[in-house]
């Protein structure tokens, strides 16, 4: 298995239970890793066979900037849902930050895992790969 990957992704979008969050947006910052084979892709270099990360971070700020979810855990279940039912995603680990929730933290937030993920294609043969 191979790992399409997108770090730091920021979006600001109403997010909590707190009146004064209803009110303004702020930011998320999303990591995400996603499972994948890449070798078709990197046969043909052709894009409609690999895990488009920019179409994929785009699709992702389009959808977070319209939620209003309040928890985090509802934004990253419904981010991981659709990572896998748009972009057929088998398995992945989101992490889902709020650095400005808690002042005196530098960041909080939850991270998930989603999906089973794939053995490695490689075998092991009498203990070496």
């Amino acid at each position: 298995m191979d790992i399409v990957f997108i770090q730091g992704l920021r979006v600001y979008c109403i997010i909590g239970i707190h009146d004064w969050e209803r009110n303004r947006p702020q930011p998320v910052l999303l990591d995400l890793e996603m499972g994948t084979d890449i070798r078709p892709a990197s046969h043909s270099e052709d894009i409609a066979l690999a895990l488009d990360y920019d179409a994929i971070s785009k699709d992702l700020c389009t959808f977070i900037k319209a939620s209003e979810c309040r928890l985090l855990e509802a934004l990253a279940e419904q981010i991981a849902q659709r990572l896998q039912s748009r972009f057929g995603v088998p398995w992945l680990r989101l992490r889902l930050s709020k650095p400005d929730a808690v002042p005196e933290a530098r960041d909080v937030g939850i991270l998930i895992e989603r999906g089973v993920r794939p053995e490695p294609s490689s075998t092991l043969v009498s203990g070496v790969w």
